[in-house]
């Protein structure tokens, strides 16, 4: 898998949670403008960062990275 799909699935993961960018922002410790790069340009978290994504999505980190389907 490439970082383009890891990208894919992280934005397909925000939008699907139903949860606004400003929100999330505030669970995972970064601003509202640094999810909207995560969603709108090709920047991805650090890896600390992502895993705060992942529980808030509460979405698993082997999903977005490809290797799992669930």
């Amino acid at each position: 898998m490439e970082l383009k799909d890891i990208q894919r699935r992280l934005r397909e993961c925000i939008a699907a949670s139903g949860v606004q960018q400003k929100e999330l922002a505030r669970k995972v410790g970064v601003s509202a403008q640094t999810v909207s790069k995560y969603m709108k340009k090709d920047v991805f978290p650090a890896l600390d960062t992502f895993a705060k994504l992942c529980a808030a999505l509460d979405v698993r980190s082997d999903y977005i990275l490809g290797i799992s389907e669930y």
